[in-house]
């Protein structure tokens, strides 16, 4: 059962920088889940925030192309601006970013705000595209595309404010743990052999999934869990000898809630080595981008009595993972 969230005013506000929204999901707070957030979230965004925090909650944004915020947007703002914006960066030419410069200029002009777009994964080009296909819009229709758009962001980063307070979370229990070993026990005192107590209540691997284009959990969504055990000490990137080195640990689908189900089986300690997850994202979305997505991650021998969780944020086009505690 997870444990009761809660978050001040200015967390909610670094996933959508209008203060209606923030106050709103303050007032409604504490959620025992992402998935409640999010869905409360939704509801204040499109029934309660108006017109003026939309438009506040876009300016909030930096321009497509620049990966500096606003000057009155927080530290956290400003970081995940930079990670959606990544890749748009990454992929940009001088030609292509004076090019989105010069449009970004055009379209705030017709419509009176800047140029909103879940970035995340998405290329300068492609961004280019969408942004000069938009342009064409009437104002109306384009005002509640920025909308959805913005919608997007904040689940985005509402799914990374939950993760940073749940790896928080697990940092205490650990420092907990590690001070427990400091404190003689009654059986350490006595000189009696004190009996090892399995700790864990779920298996030390496990992942969760949201669906960033509708909002919700991804439910259905087969997940598959391989070991390497090849020749080699470890997989590289680009060789095709390493058919037959990844060894079947477990598999399942995703419940209700996006979570998947026993991958492995419920130990202290995982066996160290190198893993691969794989999302069947072709079967739950047949027109998206991704027939499926792999995800490779390493545990290390000082690791292993760590839990790994992989949250996998997906949609038709795009997808993007973090490791969680």
């Amino acid at each position: 059962m997870e444990a009761t969230l809660n978050f001040e005013e200015k967390d909610w506000l670094a996933c959508c920088g209008s203060t209606k929204f923030a106050k709103e999901m303050a007032s409604a707070s504490p959620f025992s889940s992402l998935d409640q957030a999010v869905s409360a979230a939704r509801d204040i965004w499109f029934n309660k925030v108006d017109v003026n925090g939309w438009l506040e909650a876009f300016a909030a944004h930096p321009q497509i192309g620049q990966s500096s915020a606003p000057a009155a947007a927080s530290h956290a703002a400003s970081e995940w601006s930079k990670g959606e914006q990544s890749t748009a960066i990454s992929t940009a030419s001088t030609s292509i970013l004076q090019e989105l410069a010069d449009w970004n200029a055009r379209y705030r002009q017709k419509f009176g705000f800047i140029f909103l777009i879940f970035a995340s994964g998405r290329s300068s080009g492609e961004i280019l595209v969408e942004l000069k296909k938009r342009y064409e819009n009437r104002p109306i229709v384009e005002f509640e595309i920025a909308a959805q758009e913005q919608m997007k962001v904040t689940e985005l980063r509402l799914a990374k404010l939950f993760a940073t307070r749940t790896r928080s979370a697990a940092t205490e229990d650990r420092v907990s743990i590690i001070g427990g070993h400091f404190t003689p026990t009654p059986e350490a005192s006595s000189g009696k052999p004190s009996q090892e107590v399995p700790t864990r209540t779920r298996p030390p691997i496990t992942t969760h999934i949201l669906d960033v284009s509708r909002g919700s959990p991804a439910a259905g969504v087969e997940v598959l869990l391989e070991m390497w055990q090849g020749a080699q000490p470890r997989p590289s990137f680009g060789e095709r000898g390493d058919v037959g080195g990844w060894v079947y640990q477990g598999s399942s689908k995703t419940n209700t809630d996006g979570r998947s189900g026993q991958l492995t089986s419920i130990v202290d300690a995982v066996k160290p080595g190198i893993y691969r997850i794989s999302f069947n994202t072709g079967e739950y979305s047949p027109s998206g981008f991704f027939p499926y997505v792999s995800i490779v991650f390493e545990i290390r021998e000082s690791q292993k009595l760590e839990h790994f969780h992989v949250p996998l944020l997906v949609s038709p086009f795009s997808f993007s993972t973090y490791r969680g505690s």
